[in-house]
């Protein structure tokens, strides 16, 4: 069992338990304490029934988390964290994923002190855009101790109307590299079955739409407003 299949089923079978809140976050976000036997880790626990009620996405942005992990893997790009939902858990459905134990840096740091970062950065990038990720802050985008750049919080992703806000513009009007293009190409074939089981049918058919596009232009975009940095920035 590879190390990433080896925390999925640790995930999904170990017993869960709440350590705390994280602070700051708008939905209820939990550290969870997982454990089997001599198995533990911490993991990032989202209830539904801790989300605030929003205007333009539906209840149960956990699926999103999931779905985003799901297309990370399938393109290959494995940059979100394992990430599983499970109902049986002390606040009842939501997702697991997890923890990222990392010393505090994060996008704008990575990208200024170190540029062997910034083809993981282009990465989330062009993953932002075709997830159409409303909510890229800097603090998003974490390195473990391993130095693996890691993307985390995709629950308010794949919307139908375009609402890209992120942090990441320095690579605006870049060509995309060639081997990510070719990961898109796939994407604007077929979407991933798993990932659609868990969208809607329209937000399957935009994200295909997205990666089409992509392909026929292939260029990272530029910020054209205010509107298109999340807040807060970090």
């Amino acid at each position: 069992m590879n190390e990433d299949a080896a925390q999925l089923d640790l995930l999904a079978h170990g017993e869960v338990g709440i350590v705390g809140r994280v602070q700051g976050s708008s939905n209820l976000t939990l550290v969870a304490e997982v454990t089997r036997g001599d198995e533990y880790t911490w993991a990032i626990y989202k209830p539904e029934a801790g989300e605030r009620p929003l205007y333009d996405f539906e209840p149960g942005l956990h699926a999103r988390e999931r779905a985003a992990y799901l297309l990370g893997e399938w393109l290959g790009w494995h940059i979100v964290p394992p990430t599983i939902v499970r109902d049986d858990v002390p606040l009842g459905t939501g997702s697991l994923q997890w923890f990222v134990e990392n010393d505090g840096e994060h996008y704008f740091t990575l990208h200024r002190d170190d540029p062997g970062t910034h083809d993981d950065l282009r990465r989330i990038a062009v993953f932002d855009v075709l997830t159409n990720n409303t909510d890229r802050k800097s603090g998003h985008v974490l390195r473990d101790g391993d130095g693996r750049i890691w993307a985390i919080d995709h629950g308010l992703c794949f919307h139908t109307v375009p609402k890209l806000r992120t942090v990441i513009w320095e690579f605006g009007g870049e060509p995309v590299p060639d081997a990510l293009l070719a990961d898109v190409e796939r994407l604007a074939d077929q979407v991933p079955d798993a990932v659609a089981a868990l969208l809607d049918p329209a937000e399957v058919t935009l994200l295909q739409r997205r990666a089409r596009r992509l392909v026929a232009a292939p260029t990272l975009p530029h910020a054209t407003s205010d509107w298109a940095y999340p807040w807060p920035l970090v």
